[in-house]
């Protein structure tokens, strides 16, 4: 009787929650799945619509603007996931040593991660800019011509993740150095009793101590970075020549923009299958990895 009365208990303190996910997460993820299965003839009225079944999903991948957008997203996770790991864990190394204004530095490397990306995409565009930007103003004492950094096809993805970066790699230095501290000083001493420091003591215990924290860090930011959309939609609007174009802005502009509302939905299911199958190789290869 007691069990059953702590069953009926639970489930009703967990009605206003369940009621939330249902309504916020799991009515429309069932409504794009609908949607992904259809046409919409007249764009606008979304209750006319018609059946297509997997054409969506076809022409999908027959789509080499779908590619394209695919290529960008992948060039740009590939510059900005390991800069942000690796970036966030020397850091975080770095300030938990016995250094003058550490409080200062934590404050420092963290206080751009609370800024909009809309603040940060004007500052940074600014930055950037060929003629009167930060960056150029100095290169400009040592070459002729500086780079135009969101104008060149070869630098705008690198750009894009350089800002990137910049703005997010504190969320990484908090979790890292939580993840650090948390580690008994207890197993260094010991370590150094062997005679194991440096990159030793950092192979064999730091490492292996903060697994953990570097699977959940990594798995975040690939899952983050494969659904950029704000950086490239402020500053580029996926040029130039479609070269900073993404996944989620070729989302936005088939489903908003052309009003291929069906068509959308079937690459945002695409999307989710693609994060779902990245997660689960990140935690293979890092976890076993570290077993």
């Amino acid at each position: 009787m007691g069990l059953r009365k702590e069953t009926i208990e639970g489930v009703l303190w967990s009605l206003p929650y369940l009621a939330v996910f249902t309504v916020f997460l799991i009515w429309p993820a069932l409504k794009g799945l609908y949607m992904s299965f259809h046409t919409y003839p007249n764009k606008f009225d979304l209750t006319e619509t018609e059946w297509v079944g997997l054409q969506n999903y076809v022409e999908l991948f027959r789509d080499p603007v779908f590619y394209n957008a695919m290529e960008g997203t992948l060039l740009f996770v590939a510059i900005s996931v390991p800069a942000l790991v690796i970036l966030g864990l020397i850091m975080a190394l770095g300030v938990n040593r016995d250094v003058a204004g550490k409080r200062t530095l934590r404050a420092i490397y963290f206080s751009p991660y609370v800024l909009t990306v809309a603040v940060v995409t004007l500052v940074w565009g600014q930055v950037y800019s060929q003629s009167y930007g930060l960056i150029n103003y100095y290169l400009g004492f040592f070459i002729d011509n500086p780079p135009g950094w969101l104008t060149s096809p070869d630098l705008v993805m690198a750009a894009l993740a350089f800002m990137t970066v910049w703005w997010l790699v504190g969320f990484n230095f908090v979790i890292f150095l939580a993840a650090r501290q948390s580690i008994p000083e207890r197993l260094y001493e010991a370590a150094r009793l062997d005679g194991a420091t440096g990159w030793r003591a950092f192979k064999d215990i730091t490492l292996p101590q903060m697994r953990n924290s570097v699977v959940f860090v990594v798995m975040v930011q690939f899952i983050l970075q494969f659904q950029v959309f704000a950086q490239p939609y402020v500053m580029t609007q996926g040029g130039p020549k479609d070269t900073s174009d993404t996944l989620v802005y070729y989302l936005y502009r088939s489903a908003f923009s052309q009003q291929q509302f069906g068509y959308g939905a079937a690459m945002g299911y695409v999307l989710v299958a693609i994060l779902i199958i990245i997660a689960i190789v990140n935690f293979k290869v890092i976890g076993d990895s570290n077993d």
